[in-house]
């Protein structure tokens, strides 16, 4: 049985599952403790005492500023000095209790937030999950200063000023370099836009009831967020006595005189995956450079337009005969006959670059299960441009286009989403923007087409976005500031995935 993402919640859905833990018998005095025990682990192991000795924490009046309170107690009792500021006089109950102790133990709590800026660290605990009144006066003066700062800062739950149900900035927030979201992950924090208060985002769970999440999740749509379970998905293995032709056979459809070196890239990613066959389709003057470059490939010449296209597939060319087909890099606008003709295979499809562009322009879309729509935002507004003007953010925008399109909607971006057509939603939380360059989406129409053709299309997707992702990450560790170029990305494919698998081991 595959294993289950961790869920991605709303304020509401967050509320009701603490709401039915408290109710249970949960202590809400033990779950602060656990949480703060969890932090506090957290932050000795990433931030060490020797380090950074001076820690500044900031407590506001809620149950968020509790947590921090707890946190400030422990790491004083490990050793670390310890400033608090708490600009609040009306606190909850158990934070006011936390308040107290901290003061009798000893820790100093500073008037003002001046007092904290030659720490070493801080800790944002002034709000968590659920504001909705914007910051103002003196508390967002103090924020905008705070963030001028140059010490690290890492925000407990959600950094504070920052809507966690829509990622937006409530005046001003908190620019975090990293958030520890709390048991599970809020729908706010893998916005796209909120990402520059976000930092980097990591889970820290504090053991919620699988049964508590399914109750309180029964009638939404699932929201996911991929994680290394991802690596236990791909298509590794392999019956002693297969051959090629079970492994699955994939086609790959673009290129043109313009753009050479795009189909080359998704040929080199696809043959990671461990496809059986691939075959790759281009203009017939490109046919021998992409031989040059992947001899292990059968490439099929097509006839061109006169400014290097594909015009058309050759009638010898079976499309019936393979499991999943990709297009689109480097294909160009030219190539309407291409895309008109693989929408009436019903075979397994992957869209991406030109193809997505050309289908925009056809009136209606014959879609026909399964096909993967991978656009960038550019190219989602001319897929989607009535949902892009509605507004929304782009979470609820790649869910309603999957749900009108029948489709499965890959959105590209640093938070990358994944919809399918009954409204489920995955998303990556880890990537790079040292993918910013030129030719990484090619990668990834590769390795989604060559897994495609392998396994259900909902996984091959999903799978194929982290397996990208945790490539580009590793590939930055020894690239410039400057990026990861796709060669380097598709290098790294294979060893990041034998990593992988070795950690399990």
């Amino acid at each position: 049985m595959k294993r289950t993402f961790p869920a991605i919640v709303t304020t509401a859905e967050m509320q009701a599952i603490e709401g039915a833990m408290f109710n249970a018998g949960f202590p809400v005095p033990a779950l602060m403790e656990k949480v703060g025990q969890r932090l506090s682990d957290f932050l000795q192991r990433e931030f060490p005492r020797a380090r950074y000795p001076h820690v500044g924490v900031l407590a506001g009046p809620g149950h968020n500023g509790g947590d921090a309170l707890v946190v400030a107690r422990e790491l004083w009792h490990r050793g670390y000095g310890v400033k608090v500021w708490q600009p609040f006089e009306r606190l909850k109950p158990l934070t006011a209790d936390h308040a107290r102790y901290a003061r009798f133990l000893g820790l100093p709590f500073v008037a003002a937030v001046d007092s904290l800026q030659a720490v070493d660290l801080i800790v944002d605990g002034l709000f968590g999950f659920g504001l909705e009144r914007e910051l103002t006066g003196d508390l967002a003066d103090a924020i905008a200063q705070i963030t001028t700062w140059r010490q690290p800062r890492v925000s407990i739950d959600v950094p504070s000023g920052l809507h966690s149900d829509t990622g937006a900035v409530l005046g001003t927030a908190i620019q975090a370099d990293r958030t520890l979201c709390l048991g599970l992950w809020k729908r706010g924090l893998l916005v796209e836009e909120a990402q520059p208060w976000v930092g980097q985002g990591l889970l820290i769970p504090f053991d919620i009831p699988a049964a508590v999440i399914e109750a309180a999740l029964a009638t939404a749509p699932r929201r996911y967020c991929l994680d290394a379970s991802c690596w236990q998905q791909l298509p590794l293995a392999r019956s002693p006595i297969t051959h090629k032709y079970q492994q699955g056979q994939l086609l790959l459809i673009g290129g043109s005189a313009q753009f050479g070196g795009s189909i080359v890239l998704s040929a080199l990613a696809a043959r990671c995956t461990g496809v059986g066959m691939l075959v790759v389709a281009v203009p017939q003057s490109l046919k021998s450079l992409v031989l040059s470059r992947v001899p292990d490939a059968i490439v099929v010449g097509c006839p061109e337009t006169a400014r290097g296209a594909i015009a058309r597939l050759p009638e010898s060319l079976d499309l019936g005969k393979f499991s999943a087909i990709a297009c689109g890099p480097g294909l160009t606008p030219e190539a309407v006959p291409v895309v008109e003709t693989l929408l009436r295979t019903g075979r397994s499809l992957v869209l991406d670059a030109d193809a997505l562009n050309i289908l925009a322009t056809l009136s209606p879309w014959p879609l026909l299960s399964p096909v993967i729509l991978t656009p960038h935002y550019g190219e989602f507004r001319r897929l989607f441009p009535d949902l892009v003007t509605t507004g929304g953010d782009r979470l609820a925008q790649v869910t309603a286009a999957a749900s009108r399109s029948n489709a499965i909607v890959l959105l590209k971006g640093a938070r990358t989403a994944i919809a399918s057509p009954r409204g489920d939603l995955w998303i990556n939380p880890h990537s790079t923007p040292a993918l910013a360059r030129g030719g990484s989406g090619d990668v990834l129409t590769g390795l989604i087409g060559g897994l495609v053709a392998q396994q259900e299309a909902l996984s091959a997707t999903y799978c194929g976005v982290w397996w990208h992702a945790q490539a580009g990450i590793q590939a930055e560790r020894e690239a410039t500031s400057l990026g990861v170029y796709p060669e380097q990305l598709i290098a790294h494919l294979l060893p990041t995935l034998q990593a992988a698998l070795t950690a399990r081991v």
